[in-house]
């Protein structure tokens, strides 16, 4: 048996766009922030030959299709061990799933720890990025702690495409502002590939990507909060903006959401260090100094639709206890 936890990242440079389907190889890079308020825990246990994997989501028997998902990746896992032995996998998430707050990057960041660790493999960071990239693009980063570069890669087998950690002058917490936790309507893979095959704005979110990763990555090193939060800012409103131009459109926002934007906004004309964010779904989160994220809390919990408040700071990377 073993056990992994992980935790969610957020990015600041938005990954939305695949080079390949089958591999979740991005067509540009992605930079994100690990946070510690957003946690997977997951278990394995092998079962010996001659038996049937169990898995669990959350505490219930997952349905078909998430059983697939985890036994399609679990069976790369058992190949590399060559063995054929059943799982029973239990994994928690910590906080909404499929809602918009990248609950698969650290899930399956996660079962990839733990599935590695239980049928004895001993990998690299590197290594374990690729494989969690696999289940999902995001997963990557999550094998990090604190802000991580994804790099697209150029190889045809992806093992070039994984995450890096990055360095950074800037120390950012995060309050999020929970607007529902429904899963949402439309899931990223759906929404990735509709907008690549209908959005006019696809070729110019690409090259948005490419041209703010490597200056939010500059940013970081020198410590320029103003330009991290123009920048990112930007990458959010532009990735949102060529979904909404596929058709039919990708409108993943609330009208909580909107009012979250223009207050964070408000609070940074008065003076407040913040910035927000928006994953493909709607709840909104905003960086900023670990000092600002009482007041920003406090403001928050009193705007009409935002259901749940989390304040956050810079998350561990994967920890793996066999």
């Amino acid at each position: 048996m073993a056990k992994a936890v992980a935790h969610a990242n957020i990015a600041l440079v938005k990954y939305w766009g695949k080079r390949d389907a089958a591999l979740n190889l991005p067509v540009a890079g992605s930079l994100s922030l690990t946070l510690d308020g957003l946690r997977t825990e997951t278990t394995i246990e092998r079962l010996g030959r001659g038996g049937e994997d169990e898995v669990r989501l959350n505490g219930e028997l997952a349905d078909a299709g998430a059983r697939r998902r985890v036994q399609s990746f679990v069976d790369r896992v058992r190949a590399q061990a060559s063995s054929q032995e059943a799982v029973r996998v239990e994994s928690h998430n910590h906080f909404p799933t499929a809602s918009g707050l990248a609950s698969s990057a650290s899930a399956f960041a996660a079962l990839a720890g733990a599935a590695c660790a239980a049928f004895g493999l001993e990998r690299s960071e590197a290594e374990l990025s690729v494989l969690a990239r696999l289940g999902s693009g995001s997963a990557a980063r999550s094998i990090f702690g604190g802000f991580a570069r994804m790099q697209a890669g150029e190889r045809a087998d992806g093992q070039d495409a994984h995450a890096v950690p990055v360095a950074s002058q800037i120390e950012l917490g995060a309050v999020i502002g929970l607007v529902t936790g429904k899963a949402k309507a439309v899931g990223s893979t759906e929404g990735m590939n509709r907008t690549r095959e209908t959005s006019p704005y696809d070729r110019a979110w690409i090259q948005t990507v490419e041209r703010d990763l490597p200056a939010v990555e500059q940013a970081l090193r020198s410590g320029d909060f103003d330009e991290l939060a123009r920048l990112t800012e930007g990458n959010c409103l532009a990735m949102h903006a060529n979904g909404m131009a596929a058709r039919p459109g990708l409108i993943y926002w609330a009208p909580a959401t909107i009012a979250l934007m223009h207050t964070v906004r408000s609070l940074r004309a008065g003076g407040v260090p913040t910035f927000f964010t928006i994953d493909a779904g709607p709840h909104v989160v905003a960086f900023c100094s670990p000092e600002a994220m009482a007041e920003i809390q406090s403001v928050f919990e009193k705007l009409e639709g935002v259901q749940e408040v989390r304040a956050c700071r810079t998350g561990p990377g994967i920890q793996v206890e066999a």
